[in-house]
């Protein structure tokens, strides 16, 4: 299932960043017959939404997609031979994908390059804001996120579900991705939360226990995540407008 990106022509150097796409989970809560990210939006996968828009990036090296190793999907899609696409078999968990992103990458970057990371099941994000996050972490000596500041008032509740504090919400932000690190920081934190046992939400949670402090960069709202039943209507609905 993979390839070489020794291969002649594949590998570009330069000031531009490797994009990693997990897409190897089954997306249980979707309570779909296939994985989410190969579900219908608009006559095309989740996955191909994600990748196509992906593929406008101009400074973009390679994406490495990482796929369940039974996946019987991925080769029937339109993006499956694009040369600037490699898939890899992901693994249990979503950092064990990223890692084995990381791991392919290895050889050909050095500790300071940039890779983000993206959800397979976010087709809707806007070039824009990738390019604005890459443009403010240029100088960056760690990286950051996107992400969207909490617009509702949020509750800390008890074990019973009884509400106990309405919490500062002006603190309070969602996390998006794309999430951009430095190469050698996202492998050494993401490998020692592991080593930890600490769950990683995000890339970010594993970068923050390492001691290190993420820039937060404000995108969309509409950047939204398929992860049930209910986002398909509202994911094709944002696509149809962004594309009028």
């Amino acid at each position: 299932m993979s390839h070489s990106l020794s291969e002649e022509g594949y590998w570009q150097s330069g000031q531009g960043y490797w994009v990693i796409v997990p897409a190897a989970g089954v997306g249980s809560r979707m309570g779909a017959n296939k994985p989410k990210q190969y579900l219908t939006l608009n006559n095309k996968t989740i996955l191909e939404h994600t990748l196509e828009r992906l593929l406008q990036l101009p400074k973009l090296n390679g994406i490495v997609v990482l796929v369940h190793p039974l996946d019987s999907y991925w080769s029937t899609l339109s993006v499956f031979n694009h040369d600037k696409i490699k898939v890899i078999e992901g693994g249990r968990e979503r950092c064990d994908s990223v890692l084995n992103g990381l791991d392919t990458l290895d050889e050909h970057m050095q500790p300071l390059d940039w890779v983000l990371v993206h959800d397979a099941a976010r087709p809707c994000v806007d070039l824009r804001d990738i390019e604005e996050l890459t443009e403010k972490l240029e100088e960056h000596l760690v990286g950051g996120i996107l992400g969207v500041p909490v617009s509702d008032t949020v509750k800390r509740l008890n074990d019973n579900y009884g509400i106990e504090e309405t919490v500062d919400r002006r603190v309070l932000w969602q996390a998006q991705t794309p999430q951009m690190f430095r190469y050698g920081i996202l492998a050494r934190s993401l490998r020692a939360a592991l080593q930890q046992g600490i769950t990683i939400t995000d890339e970010a949670s594993a970068v923050e226990n390492a001691g290190y402090v993420p820039l937060m960069v404000e995108g969309r709202r509409d950047n939204i995540k398929v992860t049930r039943p209910e986002d398909i209507p509202m994911a094709e609905l944002i696509l149809k407008m962004q594309s009028e």
